[in-house]
């Protein structure tokens, strides 16, 4: 009798891996969706970064701002918004994207970057002794 009992307890649990697995299974898909979502709103930020960057150097070598603004946008992600600001003897370049995938996200990815103009790099202030 103890081995039919035995036999009777197995078949009762039959169901149970497959209850288990389509438990977890949306939670893995769902989890592999937000690390890769995660990844390329990294990429995305790191092509705003270098878009200011390429941009800021460009400013900063006295480029048109169509120039500075095509050189930016060959970098950045898609339908990113570029600022371009000159003050004193620096040049400011912004970059400002909307994350991927997702459209109605809470937040935005931005990335400024500033550069010494180059008519003043290495000038002395005015007023200096000679």
């Amino acid at each position: 009798m103890p081995g039919r009992e035995r036999r009777r307890l197995r078949a009762d649990d039959r169901g149970f891996v497959t209850a288990e697995a389509a438990t977890v299974l949306p939670v893995l898909v769902l989890l592999v969706v937000a690390l890769v979502w995660g990844l390329l709103v990294m990429i995305a930020q790191i092509q705003c970064v270098d878009a200011a960057r390429a941009g800021a150097r460009a400013a900063a070598r006295q480029d048109p701002d169509g120039a500075v603004v095509a050189a930016v946008r060959a970098t950045a992600p898609h339908g990113a918004r570029v600022t371009v600001a000159r003050k004193g003897g620096q040049v400011h370049v912004a970059v400002v994207a909307s994350p991927p995938g997702f459209g109605a996200l809470p937040f935005e990815l931005r990335e400024e970057a500033v550069a010494d103009a180059e008519e003043t790099v290495g000038a002395r202030p005015e007023g200096a002794g000679s």
